[in-house]
């Protein structure tokens, strides 16, 4: 997979090293139901052996009864913006150019975006000039075929694996952005469905970060490589490949600091790692995720455009939708970049990190 980095002078991936300053906390939260004793660090280079996996009493449960689904618990909140809004908007109204204007506000107030807003309303003023748009009504079929296609146009499963092996899964994000506690999930549910994992934590500036990290390894049963803080983040990802190939892990998963898409610096320290990841592993970075707070809305699909521009996105990973009726700025993001959601977090339980369903999410966001 051709990813576009910006390029710099190759060095040996062990022995390259940069200078970067100490990061700022990023505050993200230990794993619910694990002691804060849990997962002591490893001694330098050593990784911290995994733990049997968690039995189910420890996980966060995940309500199956019919009302508590995925797109229930989407509903619930999505259907408190754009959807509820359309409804009241819509409701036995002619079609009339008063009526688009209203639609126009919603559809941009609703982080949409512009293009995909602009685009929704040339589609029902032609069908309306055509007399195929009978009630105001249709219009919300007509949202939901738009946003749909629109979704499932660049829609990508998430590449966990490769060969030869293992499968490189970078992970990006600001501080704030749910980034660790993603990359937790995440490596709890490939152990899950029986895939060796190793976890690179690559942030060396924030010791939380691999604390934190070497929780989530125990929990899950997976090993966690780490060093010293301030140590080469590049040096940690080339022990992880070394650990994965000598364990013959499937998938190794990159933690990396929080940084704003401002920081250059950091941004080339991404390109290093992937440079350390392509030497060992043919093709990889297999995947480079960025996580994405949902609720900063428009926010995010400037963090997007930038982080992609640095380092040639594969797929977004949409966090806290459980905690905003906003949820458009899917679609603003996707439609922009054209670059897949591939995982959204709906809770703060271990099975809450969910795939991306295009369909089932613009029902969910169109539900009054």
């Amino acid at each position: 997979m051709a990813l576009f980095w910006r390029k710099r002078k190759p060095d040996e991936a062990a022995t390259e090293a940069a200078a970067l300053p100490a990061r700022e906390p990023e505050g993200e939260a230990t794993p619910a139901g694990v002691g804060a004793g849990a997962g002591a660090p490893a001694a330098e280079g050593v990784a911290t052996e995994p733990a049997p996996l968690a039995t189910e009493d420890a996980v966060a449960p995940v309500a199956k009864a019919e009302g508590h689904g995925l797109f229930a618990r989407l509903r619930r909140v999505l259907g408190r913006g754009l959807g509820g809004r359309l409804a009241a908007l819509l409701g036995r109204r002619r079609i009339d150019e008063a009526l688009l204007e209203e639609l126009e506000t919603l559809l941009i107030s609703s982080d949409l975006g512009v293009d995909t807003s602009l685009e929704i309303l040339e589609a029902v003023r032609e069908r309306a000039s055509r007399d195929e748009l009978k009630e105001a009504t249709a219009i919300r079929e007509l949202i939901r075929d738009h946003l749909t296609a629109t979704l499932e146009a660049v829609a990508a499963p998430l590449v966990v694996v490769a060969e030869p092996g293992p499968a490189v899964v970078i992970v990006i994000g600001v501080n704030g952005s749910g980034k660790t506690t993603t990359i937790g999930k995440l490596a709890f549910r490939l152990v899950r469905e029986g895939k060796g994992v190793v976890i690179a934590a690559a942030d060396t500036y924030r010791a939380a970060a691999a604390e934190q990290l070497a929780i989530w390894g125990e929990r899950a049963g997976c090993a966690v490589v780490r060093k010293e803080a301030g140590a080469d983040p590049a040096a940690v990802v080339y022990d992880a490949l070394a650990r994965a190939k000598q364990d013959k892990a499937e998938v190794v998963i990159v933690d990396t600091a929080g940084r704003l898409h401002t920081e250059t610096n950091l941004m080339e320290e991404l390109a290093k790692i992937a440079r350390v990841a392509s030497r060992q592993v043919p093709d990889a970075p297999h995947e480079v995720l960025l996580v994405l707070d949902a609720t900063t809305g428009q926010n995010a699909v400037q963090q997007a455009e930038l982080f992609h521009r640095y380092t040639g996105l594969t797929g977004l990973v949409l966090t806290k939708l459980d905690g905003t009726a906003k949820g458009g700025i899917v679609v603003g993001i996707t439609h922009r970049l054209g670059v897949p959601v591939k995982l959204i977090g709906i809770g703060e339980g271990v099975e809450d990190l969910r795939d991306f369903d295009p369909a089932a999410f613009v029902d969910a966001l169109l539900a009054g």
